[in-house]
């Protein structure tokens, strides 16, 4: 976790969104912890939302202290007809593959030598 000045973090607040996919990033002010900025990249806003609320954590922890019958993801979506669908981890790699891809294209784009600026054979 890299540890960052306020005043810095507002100078390459976009910087340190983008390194916070990778690692979080803790902001101090006066040298004191004030907030953390962590990468969400790959997440639905409902995923999000549901990471940061107190009330859906304790509900979790209740149900994993019950001692009733448990169901899967799967056997619930079948249960109300739903389709099956991937992990949330599956739909994170999906999303980073697009990603990495795309990078790869705009790479290879810039790099490309348009044919006005071939040198002209004499």
């Amino acid at each position: 976790m890299r540890v960052v000045p306020l005043r810095d973090a507002k100078q390459g607040l976009s910087g340190l969104v983008d390194e916070a996919q990778e690692n979080a990033v803790l902001i101090t002010r006066h040298g004191r912890p004030a907030a953390v900025v962590l990468g969400v990249d790959g997440y639905d806003m409902e995923e999000v939302f549901l990471m940061q609320s107190p009330d859906f954590w304790k509900w979790v922890e209740e149900r994993r202290g019950s001692t009733g019958p448990r169901l899967g993801l799967d056997e619930v979506r079948a249960g109300l007809g739903l389709p099956r669908t991937g992990g949330s981890g599956e739909r994170r790699r999906e999303v980073r593959k697009r990603r990495a891809t795309a990078a790869r294209k705009r790479k290879v784009r810039a790099t490309r030598v348009s044919p006005r600026s071939k040198p002209r054979r004499p």
